[in-house]
């Protein structure tokens, strides 16, 4: 979860979402999202710089202005965010930012050493494209990165939705919530990182690995307590109640699972 990961990031650096600017490549689903749910975490959307292959979207940029029926969130973040006014490419974009968010191209490349180079000082790199980032890792810190995150397992820092998707549907599930609301998913993200900060924040472990397992039901439990704080929860339980739940039914699923694939009616990962 790229939230997650980002608050982590941020408590090692010691720096404030709410004061940060973010430069963020790709405005598809991905990042869209993820530049509403730093919004409702207390982001100032006036810090971000958003950019889409065409370069850095603006209030008035004809494209966007004449698809706003068709591509309203574009629209609407484009009207939210880039409080400077600023135009051109992502080059542009990345001058002073504190950090990057990238999800385009699977591509080392895309992302250029030298517009890290330009970034401001303890800068924050997620180059979350699959299989391949938009910047090798390695090359992310030899321009100046203090930390990098993508999306594969093999590198340090695996900003994956693996870490969410399970709790946020446990916990939500649980209290039968109505819905699933963006506080939901940044309470998720604030359980996350305050079990990365337990076990000690490092430049290459900013947010827990998938198979750290008990962050899932400290997870489920963050998001049904805010579903019933939100008054969304046709349940309503005390907070140590909903824990026990949801460590039992995640416990019981990964016991179920290994015995399955004990007696080899699952077959194990090649």
């Amino acid at each position: 979860m790229i939230l997650a990961g980002i608050l982590g990031a941020l408590k090692f650096v010691g720096k404030s979402l709410d004061q940060v600017k973010i430069a963020m490549l790709g405005v598809g689903s991905a990042n869209t999202r993820t530049a509403y749910l730093f919004e409702a975490a207390g982001a100032n959307l006036k810090n971000v710089v958003m950019c889409d292959s065409k370069g850095i979207i603006t209030k008035d940029r004809p494209d966007i202005v004449e698809q706003k029926d068709y591509d309203f969130f574009k629209y609407d973040l484009a009207q939210k965010t880039n409080g400077e006014g600023l135009s051109g490419d992502f080059g542009v974009a990345t001058k002073g930012a504190d950090i990057i968010i990238s999800a385009s191209k699977s591509q080392p490349g895309t992302i250029k050493k030298e517009w890290i180079s330009h970034m401001a000082s303890d800068s924050i790199v997620f180059a979350c494209a699959n299989p391949l980032p938009e910047i090798w890792p390695w090359d992310a810190k030899e321009a100046g990165a203090k930390i990098v995150g993508t999306g594969r397992s093999d590198f340090p820092n695996q900003v994956n939705n693996s870490l969410g998707f399970p709790a946020i549907f446990r916990g939500a599930l649980d209290v039968h919530a109505r819905t699933i609301s963006d506080e939901m998913c940044v309470a998720a993200a604030h359980a996350l990182s305050a079990v990365a900060e337990e076990n000690g924040l490092k430049q290459d472990y900013i947010l827990p690995k998938m198979d750290q397992w008990k962050v899932y039901p400290k997870e489920a439990t963050a998001v049904g307590m805010k579903a019933i704080e939100q008054k969304i929860a046709r349940i309503e339980m005390e907070e140590e109640e909903l824990y026990k739940m949801a460590e039992e039914k995640i416990k019981y699923a990964r016991d179920l699972t290994k015995l399955l694939m004990d007696e080899k009616f699952i077959k194990p990962k090649i």
